[in-house]
């Protein structure tokens, strides 16, 4: 037998291992993991879509305003006077192509209720000191501490892109419902091309469909919340020595203090935020980045919350891999399938066996499609949504997205998210911006800070960290914030 015929020999037995009843249930779950994709991203879009049917139906009635507020009489000075103190909490660090950008939609809100900003940097030395302050003197903007009569809080990441009217959408809600623990958000990734972008793209959106609910949800991003202010003055069910105490995400230990606690958590309709990818995000800032999240996991403040965590870990891992396997298959019975038509086998084993992963191939690829059309359809009615919500801004679009690009990266993304998961379990640090963070017993207990530990730029903003001098402070920025929040009672003016 020569060299040639001993590889078909082997690809055919492949194939035909692959249409085993356990390969066969392996790929027909993997069909399934599609089309449950499919049906999560369908309701995300309805929500959306509902949203935006609502303010262009309130366009044609006449209100022009509609991208603020549903109700146009909510613009009368009588009742924006009464509009409660809000206080916007951003922690800076480095300063990126897109930061800019969103901080002018940050400070440049049409909330029209009292509202300040509280920049918080970790160093003088931070690239983000030096732009913050040259944009806050554009804008002729003060800064304070929090005010003692704050009502909300509303924390952002800097690289979040907000809407004329978020402030006072998620103010509205907490107004309606007093009985809101946290609002939050989420972003719509806008990939720059490279692969790296397209499997953050890729990562983000399963996880969309838990924030477009169009009110309660499980899930929080810390990129966007906003709470009672008196829930951290008085340290309410531990927010405050939840983070402070060893605490690592904030997002996974406010979801867990709202779990533990039976508090509510909601995501409006209008809170998906633009989110502009560096232009450079290469493949190791988002191999990075993946490290960064599946280490999330392994922090935790409580024995309910170290379950849950771990019941996450084995199912998004299961989940993952279980995704790949039937493409891995299907290469095997395509390339059979092709050897045998070159080759002109006649056997009737091969040819049945080829028949049959042929069959499992197309019934994988419809799948495929179905999903791949309700990512589009959702990320189109996203687009639209911000869009209408910021009509000020450079219209978005859905042109620059590259599906073949999005189906590879949903490959790429889903293999290595358990490789990612347990390297993060098994190493019990990460290095972030710079920072490495230690766990113990789920909390951070070191945390290192070296010159040779700081990346060029960081990983989604493509952010410099540092300036000339370089020299990361000593200080953390959860410390730092400890020491915010034991202010608040007495706000004093400062220098951002």
């Amino acid at each position: 037998m020569s060299t040639l015929d001993s590889m078909d020999a082997i690809l055919f037995s492949l194939s035909r291992a692959f249409c085993s009843p356990f390969a066969v249930f392996l790929q027909i779950q993997g069909c399934v993991i599609c089309l449950l994709l499919a049906l999560g991203w369908l309701m995300a879009a309805y929500v959306r879509n509902r949203e935006v049917k609502r303010i262009k139906n309130s366009v044609k009635a006449g209100n022009s305003f509609a991208f603020l507020y549903q109700d146009i009489d909510e613009l009368e000075h009588s009742r924006q006077a009464k509009l409660p103190r809000v206080s916007v909490i951003m922690p800076l660090k480095g300063f990126g192509e897109h930061n800019l950008h969103n901080w002018r939609s940050q400070i440049t809100s049409l909330y029209g209720g009292p509202l300040e900003f509280l920049f918080v940097v970790e160093s003088t030395e931070d690239p983000a000191y030096h732009a913050v302050s040259r944009l806050l003197s554009m804008y002729q903007i003060g800064a304070e501490k929090i005010h003692k009569d704050t009502k909300y809080v509303l924390f952002l990441d800097d690289d979040v892109r907000l809407h004329p009217g978020t402030v006072g959408a998620l103010t509205a809600e907490m107004e309606k419902n007093p009985e809101i623990f946290i609002q939050t958000g989420y972003p719509l990734d806008l990939p720059s091309g490279t692969l790296g972008s397209y499997c953050i793209y890729e990562y983000h959106m399963p996880c969309s469909m838990g924030f477009a609910t169009g009110g309660r949800t499980f899930f929080l991003w810390g990129g966007c919340m906003m709470m009672h202010a008196d829930d951290f003055r008085q340290d309410r069910y531990g927010v405050v020595s939840g983070l402070r105490d060893g605490g690592y995400s904030d997002d996974m230990t406010l979801a867990s203090l709202a779990g533990a606690h039976k508090r509510l958590i909601t995501s409006p309709p209008v809170a998906v935020f633009p989110h502009p990818l560096a232009s450079d995000l290469s493949f190791g800032r988002y191999w990075n980045y993946l490290r960064k999240q599946t280490f999330v996991l392994e922090s935790y403040i409580s024995n309910v919350n170290w379950i849950m965590n771990k019941v996450l870990f084995a199912v998004h891992c299961y989940l993952s891999w279980g995704f790949v396997a039937p493409y891995v298959m299907a290469v095997i019975h395509i390339t059979s399938a092709l050897r045998i038509y070159i080759k002109g086998y006649h056997h009737l084993q091969e040819t049945t066996v080829a028949s049959g992963g042929m069959s499992l191939v197309i019934l994988l690829a419809i799948c495929t499609f179905i999903e791949l059309l309700s990512m589009w359809n959702l990320t189109r009615r996203e687009v639209t949504l911000c869009n209408l919500l910021s009509p000020e801004a450079p219209r978005l679009s859905l042109a620059p997205y590259n599906w073949g690009l999005i189906f590879i990266a949903m490959l790429v993304d889903n293999f290595l998210y358990p490789i990612s998961a347990f390297r993060s379990h098994f190493s019990q640090s990460i290095n972030w911006s710079g920072i490495r963070y230690h766990l113990r017993n789920g909390k951070v207990f070191k945390i290192e800070r070296r010159n040779d530990m700081v990346p060029a730029k960081t990983d989604l903003g493509g952010k410099h960290l540092y300036g000339k001098k370089g020299a990361p402070q000593k200080a953390s920025f959860l410390s730092s914030l400890g020491r915010n929040f034991a202010h608040w009672r007495q706000p004093k003016k400062f220098d951002v």
